[in-house]
């Protein structure tokens, strides 16, 4: 078996989950090559770098593949040097940023179920996509009325968290895959503004890869 000589990240362009784990490469300076996956309707575990819940992002490392944003985040930064002051999920010790955290990815998680829906032609007009739109447009509410008060209570001498990564990207993501206009939630487009002033956003733009 041949030795990796840099990481891979396996995603797409397109993916706010995948997006996770380049801005934490472009954070690290970790310079990972990406590998596309072409077709997300693919049953193929192959396809996903071997994950067998066929989901992207994966990393794969000369230490071994790890499935998820989460993981290819925190294996990119235990492989950096120096090492950021990143502040994990688990660092989340207070109901507030705690929740902040869990509807960020479960909001991710419910426009990624929109999407496929929509991807394989069932539309937004079952009852279960009523559903999802309603605890999307839920989950936004709080998040717009959180937000202000969640990112003032992390950590001021981080270089970065987890979740003003996520939060970045499901903001961003929901507009360029036509979800749900963020324009009225005035707290996280103010957020969004800052955010991408960071190099890290500027260098992982969405697009459709080709």
């Amino acid at each position: 078996m041949a030795v990796l000589e840099k990481p891979v990240i396996i995603g797409r362009s397109s993916s706010h989950f995948t997006r996770i784990a380049r801005i934490f490469a472009a954070e690290l300076r970790a310079e990972p090559s990406f590998q596309v996956v072409r077709d997300l309707l693919s049953t193929d575990p192959g396809d996903y770098g071997g994950n067998p819940a066929l989901r992207i992002p994966v990393l794969k490392t000369s230490r071994g593949v790890w499935f998820g944003a989460l993981n290819a985040s925190r294996e990119m930064w235990r492989q950096s040097s120096p090492r950021l002051r990143v502040v994990w999920p688990e660092d989340l010790d207070t109901p507030l940023l705690a929740n902040m955290q869990e509807l960020t990815l479960q909001a991710m998680a419910t426009e990624v179920t929109l999407v496929m829906e929509k991807m394989a032609g069932a539309g937004e007009g079952t009852t279960h996509a009523r559903k999802l739109r309603e605890s999307l447009l839920n989950m936004m509410a709080w998040l717009e009325q959180n937000a202000n008060a969640a990112l003032a209570a992390l950590p001021p001498e981080r270089d970065v968290s987890y979740l003003e990564v996520t939060l970045f990207c499901l903001v961003t993501h929901l507009e360029f895959r036509d979800v749900l206009p963020v324009q009225p939630y005035a707290a996280l487009n103010q957020f969004r503004q800052q955010f991408e002033q960071r190099p890290s956003a500027n260098e992982t733009r969405y697009r459709f890869d080709t």
